[in-house]
């Protein structure tokens, strides 16, 4: 597509042999030409861009193509200002800078997934903030190409040029004049060869990576939970990595290879191993499918998993579609199947003694007697409708696989459901496979049907774990332990 880019206008004129110069105050030459002077035709061009970046010379009175020719000079480098520019403060060299950018960019899709700036487009400053002038540059809008067709001359055909041809060529033939004719245009001389573009790897994919997914499992092992091991960094993971080094004393060096490894196997082994389905994991007890409705959930025995895939992704901590990835092409119903999994590790019983649940932080931060960090979870805690207490509470007591009471009249309502409803346990039930009951009527730290949205949704007012998670915080808890909530 070409668009026209600048309108070029001028008196051409060709002196003879001994023919006296222009004066330097003439613009034109007068309308009498004394003799010795011969005075070429006044000609206007139009000069277009096509797609190729080739300069096409049109004569417009005729719809001719005079001349094709390569831009003189490359285009000269935009003005980006740093601040509209997402990836000018990373170093891609540098993998600690990779990783950090891979952080930040998951860090903004999830403010985009939760209503906020899309991260492929930062909000630039207010314009008075940029320093730079305005050169009067105009986007052109689109439509198809203009060849002159203002004019009203039935006798031109008119049609786009030809791409480059695949002889080496970089650009379309030129129309040649009869003999013995000139064209009225200088000579452009030798035709440029239009740089190759190179191919450009930006990084940041959204495929789950295996590497990330390494040190999610050593993350997961050391007490610094990342939630789901799906392969992806994000916010759960980049307060994951904070808390391992309040844990740990270390950092997490997750751009050195052969660190990794070796805390891998200092830690309990290869991130990822083989499991063969057994015939127990293919016979479940499974439900075909759980409702929405808590008047039909209370119908059901049981609130199981719904398929063997659910059910293995959360043992391994995984998210399932990453064991799925994981696996393509794999039968998980089939009993003897070897899959590939997360090799989380076992879980932490170090003693809890105070827990904190950093509604900021979105995170659940549990404390040893002497004041020391050991264990750290991504946590919902609350919604703007429904926020969680504030102030300090205790731990009453612990249930496992609990029942859970539904009452309109104290909790919140759902769907039509107006009267009291007693929602059978399960893996998929609302609170999960774990109640850990506060002081504050209503209130506690349970588990939740759906690990993948941990720290990326809202609960009504309680504390929302992974079941993984809530379990092993369980075991480390007993009645009397502070839980303070902080903002």
């Amino acid at each position: 597509m070409k668009y026209p880019v600048a309108f070029l206008s001028g008196l051409l004129a060709a002196p003879s042999l001994g023919a006296a110069p222009l004066s330097a105050t003439d613009e034109r030459l007068p309308a009498q030409v004394t003799a010795g002077v011969q005075l070429a035709q006044a000609y206007e061009f139009d000069v277009y861009i096509d797609q190729y970046g080739r300069e096409i010379i049109v004569d417009p009175r005729t719809g001719q193509v005079v001349e094709i020719r390569a831009p003189l000079a490359s285009p000269p480098p935009p003005i980006v200002d740093p601040r509209r520019d997402p990836l000018a403060e990373y170093d891609f060299s540098d993998p600690r800078d990779v990783e950090r950018f891979h952080r930040d960019r998951e860090a903004a899709i999830a403010r985009s997934w939760e209503g906020g700036p899309d991260y492929r487009q930062p909000p630039a400053p207010p314009i008075e903030e940029y320093p730079f002038e305005d050169r009067g540059y105009r986007e052109l809008p689109p439509g198809e190409p203009d060849y002159g067709s203002s004019r009203d001359d039935s006798s031109i055909s008119r049609a786009p040029l030809p791409p480059p041809s695949d002889s080496g060529d970089e650009f379309a033939s030129v129309p040649q004049p009869d003999p013995g004719s000139t064209s009225g245009v200088p000579d452009a001389g030798a035709r440029q060869t239009l740089p190759e573009v190179p191919d450009i790897n930006v990084p940041g994919s959204r495929r789950a990576s295996e590497e990330v997914a390494a040190y999610q499992v050593l993350l997961d092992r050391a007490g610094a939970s990342p939630g789901v091991i799906d392969g992806h960094t994000g916010d759960n993971v980049n307060k994951a990595i904070d808390a391992y080094y309040e844990i740990t004393g270390q950092r997490l060096k997750t751009y050195d290879k052969e660190w990794m490894q070796a805390e891998l196997e200092r830690t309990g082994g290869p991130a990822f191993i083989e499991y063969t389905i057994t015939a127990e994991d293919a016979a479940g007890p499974y439900v075909a499918s759980v409702p929405e409705d808590y008047g039909e959930k209370a119908k059901l025995e049981r609130l199981s998993f719904t398929r063997v895939t659910e059910m293995l992704a959360e043992r391994f901590h995984m998210d399932e579609k990453f064991l799925i990835d994981l696996n393509p092409g794999v039968n998980f119903d089939r009993p003897g199947t070897i899959i590939k999994v997360a090799n989380p590790g076992t879980p932490a019983t170090t003693q809890v003694a105070r827990i904190v649940a950093d509604k900021a932080r979105k995170q659940v931060r549990a404390y040893d007697a002497s004041g020391k960090l050991v264990g750290a979870y991504p946590a919902t805690i609350g919604s703007t409708d429904t926020p969680s207490p504030s102030g300090t509470h205790q731990v009453e007591r612990v249930a496992f696989n609990p029942n859970y009471t539904y009452n309109p009249k104290k909790n919140f309502k759902q769907g039509n459901n107006d009267k009291i409803l007693t929602i059978p346990p399960g893996p998929n039930g609302p609170v999960g496979t774990i109640w850990i009951a506060l002081s504050k009527p209503t209130y506690g730290i349970h588990g939740t049907p759906e690990p993948s949205k941990i720290g990326k949704t809202n609960s009504h007012g309680c504390i929302r774990l992974t079941n993984w998670d809530a379990e092993e915080l369980a075991k480390r808890v007993k009645p009397g332990v502070t839980v303070e909530f902080i903002d």
